[in-house]
């Protein structure tokens, strides 16, 4: 495998194509300054333009790496294992100390009844998008265990393509309750609490493995990797790299097992969607 990097002379990144960073949509969806300050520090640390790519839907940032269109990205943990045939694990984020994240449910703050999804049983849910473990899977895994058909559930779901806007559809009295990335919703509590306050967090998951960031196995030689793997782990042992972490409100960056989405692919399997081979 010859490397994307230079003076190691990989002709197919050659001019101007560089390095190929997906980003599904989150809530730096709307920091477009920080994405920015932080594809200059890759591209000053491997001596190759990084260029960041950002889509509308989980969905798409999965096709472009089907499509060999990326080399890294930062994907869901569900995505991740639709695709582990497809990329390698390359880092995953600590958060609050930890590499996991959780689901949480929000209901409108209006709401001081609500503890659970049975509570919701007949109303109207946001979710945020078909390949989001906290915003779509976690919650129909709950209709599950209570012996209840998701589809048939609540009186209308929705997608909103984004954690922030499952916030803002609740908020709103759009819908009644939602699922959200905890990572999301504690970020927005710091920049936007206006907003979060017009929630309430009514029930919290288990952890679940951090969205990881992946290489494409295909597109990303082990030299390749080992120099992405080692600027997102050493961001945190420098200043740059720590202002940077503390604008995407992340400790840093670790290397993980892939049985630290265990969990998620255990939830996967009740719905036909994961198979081990």
């Amino acid at each position: 495998m010859k490397s994307i990097l230079p003076g190691i002379g990989n002709p197919a990144w050659a001019g101007n194509l560089g390095v190929r960073f997906g980003m599904t949509p989150a809530f730096l969806h709307d920091q477009h300054s920080l994405l920015e300050d932080w594809r200059h520090y890759m591209t000053r640390r491997l001596g190759v333009k990084v260029e960041f790519t950002q889509r509308d839907s989980y969905r798409e940032t999965m096709d472009l790496l089907r499509l060999n269109q990326l080399d890294f990205a930062w994907v869901c943990d569900y995505p991740y294992l639709h695709l582990r045939h497809l990329v390698r694990l390359l880092a995953v984020p600590l958060y609050q100390g930890k590499p996991v994240y959780h689901s949480y449910l929000i209901v409108n703050a209006r709401d001081a009844q609500s503890r659970g999804i049975a509570d919701l049983r007949g109303q109207l849910f946001a979710y945020a998008d078909p390949y989001s473990n906290s915003g779509y899977l976690v919650p129909r895994y709950q209709i599950h265990l209570l012996g209840e058909d998701p589809e048939r559930f609540f009186k209308k779901s929705f997608f909103t393509w984004s954690h922030r806007k499952v916030v803002e559809a609740v908020a709103s009295g759009l819908a009644q309750g939602g699922a959200v990335d905890s990572y999301v919703w504690d970020t927005l509590a710091a920049l936007d609490p206006e907003l979060t306050r017009r929630t309430r967090i009514a029930w919290k998951s288990p952890g679940y493995g951090f969205p990881p960031m992946v290489a494409h196995r295909t597109n990303v030689g082990e030299t390749d990797f080992q120099l992405m793997q080692e600027l997102l782990l050493g961001m945190s042992a420098e200043p740059e790299g720590q202002d940077l972490l503390k604008r995407l409100n992340l400790d840093g960056f670790s290397v993980q097992s892939p049985e630290l989405y265990d969990s998620v692919a255990e939830m996967m399997r009740v719905f036909g969607e994961y198979d081990p081979a």
